[in-house]
């Protein structure tokens, strides 16, 4: 029975390195002939470039695959061949042409040792198992994340558990810290949060907390809520192990900020790294060590396609060879850095030149790396993880809002006119929706922009939490919001948009001795009702205007003119 499973990493590496020597016979041939050329009549300029190249190129594989005889030959002939680039203004070298033949002898006689002699283990063959740990991406699985919330204080309890589920957590809540141990150990949950003080004992929720860290293989995040709020309660709770302390009443806003924070779940997309060489199985064996850290690889072989790769897969690094047939990778280089789109993109030269003056040429143009063949599988991932993290991190930074996380205007217009091309491809429907505070200039005017940027802040995670992943959420502008929600019919988006409206309207602000709270009024739209960004986005925002003409509190569907029935809330309660 044949065996079905994939081939692992070190099975693709001997299969490459099993190519790679069938193909040496045809390659010395070409070097033979090159070499020929250049002895026996005058070389025009491109022969010793194109003869070089070839040198630099089995150079380097060679060393990859574990050839080192074969690569050190190789280097010795291309250093001929160099020197006499080099000088070729001038005067050739003295005895160029000897100590040509002499290398190429040795390249010959490393080839012919070869079929008896195994090649020496790389450095890939016994480290690309052992790769760094920064460098493996492990997305845990998504959904609501669940909470425990422990208080003796029944009333209380309950009132925060509905303000926090507003948010998309799921909440189960306890009254004694002897059921909630029972329940920590039947199933864990994301997170604690427990009052210090219970009837049992002024200090149970601390030695409830330390006895579970006992019994836990790992710690849950815990958040302490106290009528206290001195010295030695919060010192108690720290040397307990608790990761936040709020005294009570806390601000259900604030909690989950911090319950954001300790149980943010990642779903961070793999790092796309381009791999540019001509040599297809150079460009393999690379893409499998980075493979093997979790990384997207997409091998180019012909540098002309370079700008369509580079549009259809959005790498977050490059990592190219320095010497090809159509251009070098300093010619390439240079030819991305043109374009404003990928001025900041990372370029890293993979190659086996050892010529620091050559090295700081390349660089010069704007890389921001240069790695020498045969790399270390564990320096190959770390250099490539760093420099794409540090460009996505970049990235993030200038697509999104600075206060609330979410994207900016810039970014979701971008990204509405990718999911409108993948609906029309797929023949799917999408929904738009604008979003707006109401009365939201009130709440500035009555209690100041920081508890208005609070308001905003519980809008955003309310949305982020509710959301899929897949949905695009981003701030519009001041206190307008905008959605992209991709493959959804438009009366299950109507159903989604106001299920949030209605809890967001629950969420209980805090300021100046003042509760209040907010309501927000949203237009929906969809594709293909109207054919393009730019027909949507008035759809949604006639529609939003409409909500907001009728009362404010709702939600207008453009396409039927469909509304909720919900009643308007005002956005300041009475004090």
């Amino acid at each position: 029975m044949p065996d079905s499973r994939p081939p692992s990493a070190r099975e693709k590496i001997t299969r490459l390195r099993a190519s790679f020597v069938a193909q040496l016979p045809q390659r010395l041939a070409r070097i033979e002939s090159l070499c020929a050329q250049l002895m026996q009549s005058a070389p025009d300029d491109a022969q010793p470039a194109e003869l070089h190249r070839e040198l630099h190129s089995l150079k380097g594989t060679g060393r990859s695959f574990g050839f080192h005889a074969l690569g050190s030959a190789a280097g010795e002939c291309e250093d001929v061949v160099a020197s006499f680039i080099d000088t070729a203004a001038a005067a050739p070298p003295p005895d160029w042409q000897n100590a040509l033949a002499s290398a190429m002898d040795h390249i010959r006689s490393s080839l012919a040792t070869l079929a008896t002699e195994p090649a020496q283990p790389s450095n890939a063959t016994t480290s690309v198992f052992t790769l760094p740990a920064h460098s493996e991406q492990h997305p845990t699985q998504l959904g609501a994340r669940r909470i425990y919330l422990c208080d003796d204080e029944p009333l209380p309890l309950e009132q925060l558990a509905n303000q926090i589920r507003c948010f998309g957590y799921e909440i189960a809540t306890f009254t004694d810290t002897q059921h909630l141990h029972a329940a920590v150990l039947a199933q864990p949950p994301d997170a604690l949060v427990l009052d210090i003080n219970f009837p049992q004992g002024r200090s149970a929720g601390i030695e409830s907390l330390t006895k579970l860290r006992q019994e836990m293989a790992s710690p849950i995040p815990t958040i302490f809520l106290s009528a206290r709020n001195d010295f030695e309660a919060r010192l108690a709770a720290v040397q307990a192990g608790a990761d936040a302390y709020f005294h009570k009443p806390a601000r259900a806003s604030e909690l989950v900020a911090t319950l954001d924070t300790l149980t943010r779940q990642q779903n961070t997309e793999p790092l796309r790294v381009l791999v540019v060489d001509d040599e297809a199985e150079v460009a393999a064996y690379h893409s499998i060590l980075l493979q093997e850290a979790q990384m997207l690889t997409r091998q180019l072989s012909d540098p002309s396609q370079v700008f369509q790769v580079l549009q259809e897969f959005r790498p977050d690094l490059v990592l190219m060879d320095m010497y090809m047939p159509l251009c070098t990778g300093r010619d390439l280089a240079k030819l991305i850095r043109q374009v404003p789109d990928y001025v900041s993109l990372p370029i890293v030269y993979l190659s086996s030149e050892t010529d620091w003056k050559k090295q700081f040429s390349a660089m010069r143009v704007g890389a921001e790396g240069f790695l020498t063949k045969p790399v270390v599988p564990q320096e190959l991932v770390a250099a490539v993880a760093v420099r794409a993290e540090r460009m996505r991190t970049l990235r993030a930074l200038m697509a999104r809002d600075s206060l609330t996380g979410l994207f900016n205007h810039t970014t979701t217009s971008r990204l509405l006119d990718n999911a409108l091309t993948s609906a029309q491809r797929n023949q799917t429907t999408t929904c738009f929706a604008m979003l707006d505070l109401d009365k939201f200039k009130l709440v500035n005017d009555t209690y100041g922009h920081p508890t208005g940027d609070q308001v905003l802040l519980a809008l955003s995670r309310v949305l982020q939490q509710r959301l899929r992943h897949s949905d695009v959420i981003g701030r519009y502008g001041g206190e307008e919001f905008a959605v992209v929600l991709h493959d959804i019919p438009v009366a299950s988006a109507f159903e989604l948009l106001d299920a949030l409206r209605e809890d967001f309207s629950h969420v209980i602000f805090h300021a100046q001795e003042r509760d209040f709270s907010c309501t927000f009024s949203a237009g929906l739209a969809s594709f293909p009702a109207h054919a393009d960004a730019e027909a949507l986005r008035g759809a949604a925002d006639r529609a939003l205007y409409a909500a907001k003409h009728q009362g404010r509190n709702r939600i207008v569907q453009d396409d039927t003119g469909t509304t909720t029935t919900a009643i308007d809330t005002p956005c300041i309660a009475q004090p």
